[in-house]
């Protein structure tokens, strides 16, 4: 059993050497732990510290390519490595190592495929009321479109065994959080939480410039990841809501028109033929984004195969990259 910790890092020459300092060196039921460091375009040392502390692998970017990218390219670096556990942790050293061995438990169990570290947001006492307000709503609603029971969706403290990272397709190019879970979900694979604890915060985040700007993107994410996977439903809902609203309409001017006064109304009538028509290009929209997703799902089990019979044959790596 080989467990591979990645850490993706932007300019984290001050904060690396600490979080790599607190990984474990052992833990029960796994035979190999090695840590591998996703250099997004850093213009610091990071890449020389982190040789300085003995990581094992380095896949670096020449330019900064963003959180999602670089979790996708760690992910792919690990399984060509032959890891069959991944743990992604932060290089701010927000999350402790200790907590690694807690978080891949279920996955050594057999229990689970995917872990996320739930960091109990509440009692962080750094994080603002309106940023705890919105992680839990953000979790809720990552809830409901995945049909998963994740209490914080945003924790960048996760592990996958090999074939959750198998099928794991990040698409969105501004962070793999939320969209890796409402995937999971979706691929019915089994995706469960620990509790863990956080460490005093050590720099701001980069990944964000404001809280409505984070929401944004997020709000968008979960709208596009549940879209791709739920287009009919998606379509069928939007839809259904502006046909309802054109019939309504209708209803009203009919009640008009059968008590006389119907020559006043024409514009109702107009309005609600309108609606009706939009209503129903929406659902046959949905209806052609359903047929796509049928070929989308094709294509995603074909490059899952890909992916198995090209690790099957790639040799597994034990220098750094």
């Amino acid at each position: 059993m080989k467990l591979i910790i990645q850490i993706p890092c932007l300019n984290e020459e001050q904060t690396l050497p600490l979080t790599l300092q607190h990984l474990p060196q052992r833990i029960d039921g796994v035979d190999e732990i090695e840590t591998l460091i996703i250099d997004d375009g850093s213009t610091d040392k990071t890449i020389q510290v982190a040789r300085e502390n003995g990581v094992n692998h380095i896949v670096k970017f020449t330019n900064n390519k963003g959180l999602a990218e670089a979790f996708t390219a760690g992910l792919d670096a690990c399984l060509k490595l032959g890891a069959d556990i991944v743990v992604n942790t932060d290089g701010d050293n927000q999350y402790q190592g200790e907590d690694i061995k807690k978080l891949i438990e279920p996955i050594l169990r057999g229990e689970a495929d995917y872990v996320i570290g739930d960091r109990q947001v509440n009692g962080i006492h750094h994080f603002s009321k309106a940023k705890k307000r919105l992680q839990v709503l953000g979790s809720w609603v990552v809830k409901q479109v995945s049909n998963t029971n994740i209490p914080d969706a945003t924790s960048g403290f996760r592990a996958l065994n090999r074939e959750a990272a198998l099928q794991m397709n990040v698409i969105t190019k501004f962070s793999y959080t939320l969209e890796t879970i409402i995937q999971a979900g979706k691929k019915n694979l089994a995706v469960t939480h620990v509790p863990i604890t956080t460490n005093e915060k050590l720099r701001e985040s980069r990944l964000f410039r404001s809280i409505p700007t984070y929401l944004k993107r997020s709000v968008l994410t979960i709208f596009r990841i549940y879209t791709m996977y739920e287009p009919l439903k998606t379509f069928l809902r939007i839809g259904g809501l502006i046909f309802g609203a054109g019939f309504v309409i209708s209803l009203r001017f009919l009640y008009f028109y059968l008590i006389g006064h119907g020559g006043g109304h024409i514009q109702s009538l107009i309005l609600s033929a309108v609606l009706m028509m939009i209503g129903f290009q929406v659902i046959m929209i949905g209806l052609v984004a359903d047929l796509i997703g049928g070929t989308r799902r094709l294509i995603e089990d074909t490059l899952y195969r890909v992916k198995k019979i090209e690790l099957n044959q790639h040799p597994k790596k034990s220098n750094t990259t």
